[in-house]
């Protein structure tokens, strides 16, 4: 059984990760073809510039509304063209600070306006359809109270959407605090890697893209056309972003450009957000597998879709692997486990491996003209990717079985608000360090050294949570 159990778990992982190195493969191909997004500077100015409306969702964000605030006033636009909007559903002083801040731009000139809602219905996606009704734009820009959104975010921009068909076009997310910690750049790595291959290779394959959720625009006849924003699924940006392509629009990703955001700094706040993101991607592949596969695309289109709406099944994959690793060594160790030609066969598992080093490396290929001095830091950032799985496994499972749990946003500012874990998630963590431990010293001790480093990498992962939660863990009372 255990056999079975990890030959299936070793297929799923070596499945995905083949799908990243074909990924790479499109990545690599398209640099000599011009089959990659232009940059702004190939487009003429329009003869027209259309109405926009910027629209900045905030929630008791205090330590960053401000400069985001500040960041979206200052883009440069024709000012009778433009409108801000602070959606606001704070309770705490970030009420305040919004709203002076609105009234200050006031006065300088800017059409920007303060909509504070107390119920907060429907969360994110609630406060973007509420904004909706008041916005006075024909094209819809987003900046999460993360971001620092350049300004010549439109004027590059807006050159680029009119094709009348286009619904969105996403730009690519820098980091401004990426090395602050070794926590902030594994989380660089991560999402460089997202952007940098997955999206690229899903644009230059024809295949769906998505939104994510901050740093794009979008023409509002898409959004209202593709059924508005909706609250059933904690994703609302992925959601609209595969009913939008389904309903035929097309959604363009640009590589060449980037806004910088600000990413977690504590564990429990990155916690936060990937399990909003992992829970948010269940309910979304629960919600539109079955539209996508009835939509008229092309059969590469709806496996690339159903691979990027199902990916979060690779964490309950990586937390089997890690309980079934030691165990099934242990039973070969012994005599009564599977024979040599099985596990030769479950080589198959470095696929997935493979194809995750390729694809990280070639991500920071792509973006850091030093990127080879950061090579180094794969083996701790494989670690670190791998360390959410039980608190992300949670989340899939919740996903799936229709679980109501409330948007919760991602505290920013280290320090400034505490983001709680689950104690039994923190009891699976240490339990999961210890028990790899045991079979790492268990490998060691057999000899069985050709397994050594693959369960180094389980221990590595769980140390690395048990550490951050024992750091973060709140004071004692006194």
């Amino acid at each position: 059984m255990v056999a079975i159990m990890y030959a299936g778990v070793m297929i799923v992982l070596a499945f995905y990760g083949a799908n990243l190195l074909w990924m790479s493969i499109m990545v690599v191909r398209s640099e000599h073809s011009d089959s990659r997004s232009d940059s702004s500077s190939h487009f003429q100015r329009p003869d027209r510039w259309p109405k926009v409306t910027i629209q900045i969702p905030i929630f008791n964000e205090s330590s960053v509304a401000q400069r985001v605030i500040d960041a979206c006033a200052s883009i440069i636009y024709p000012r009778d063209q433009l409108q801000i909007q602070v959606l606001d559903d704070s309770t705490d002083e970030t009420i305040e600070m919004t709203r002076q801040s609105v009234e200050n731009w006031k006065h300088r000139g800017i059409n920007i306006s303060h909509i504070h809602r107390t119920d907060r219905t429907g969360y994110k996606a609630g406060a973007l359809a509420h904004g909706l009704q008041s916005a006075t734009g024909e094209l819809i820009a987003m900046f999460d109270a993360d971001f620092i959104p350049p300004e010549d975010f439109l004027l590059s921009l807006i050159p680029q959407v009119d094709d009348p068909n286009l619904g969105m076009v996403q730009v690519r997310w820098s980091h401004i605090n990426a090395q602050a910690s070794l926590l902030t750049q594994i989380q660089a790595w991560s999402l460089d890697m997202h952007f940098a291959i997955e999206h690229v290779a899903r644009s230059v394959t024809g295949c769906f893209i998505n939104f994510n959720g901050t740093a794009g625009l979008w023409r509002r006849r898409c959004i209202e056309d593709s059924g508005g924003w909706q609250q059933d699924t904690l994703t609302e940006d992925l959601d609209l972003s595969y009913r939008a392509q389904i309903k035929g629009w097309t959604l363009k990703y640009i590589h060449d450009m980037e806004a910088p955001a600000e990413l977690p700094e504590t564990l429990g706040s990155l916690r936060i957000q990937q399990t909003r993101w992992t829970k948010g991607t269940a309910e979304t592949a629960r919600k539109l597998l079955q539209p996508l596969w009835s939509a008229p695309v092309s059969l590469l289109t709806k496996m690339q879709g159903t691979i990027h709406l199902t990916s979060h099944l690779v964490y309950p994959s990586l937390v089997l692997a890690a309980l079934l690793h030691p165990l099934l060594l242990f039973q070969q160790a012994n005599g009564f486990g599977p024979g040599e030609v099985y596990f030769g066969m479950m080589g198959i598992g470095l696929i997935g491996l493979l194809g995750f080093f390729l694809a990280q490396l070639l991500a920071q290929q792509q973006l850091y003209p030093h990127w080879h001095r950061r090579v180094c830091l794969f083996p701790i950032i494989l670690a670190g990717s791998m360390g959410l799985a039980i608190s992300n496994t949670k989340a899939v499972i919740d996903g799936w079985r229709k679980a109501r749990t409330p948007f919760e946003r991602t505290p920013k500012a280290k320090g400034i608000y505490v983001a709680k874990t689950s104690p039994i998630i923190v009891i699976l963590e240490t339990f999961l360090a210890v028990y790899s431990l045991m079979g790492l010293s268990y490998l060691i001790w057999e000899g069985i050294w050709t397994a050594v480093a693959f369960q180094l990498i389980f221990f590595m992962s769980y140390l690395f949570v048990t550490w951050y939660n024992i750091l973060e863990a709140p004071p004692e009372p006194t």
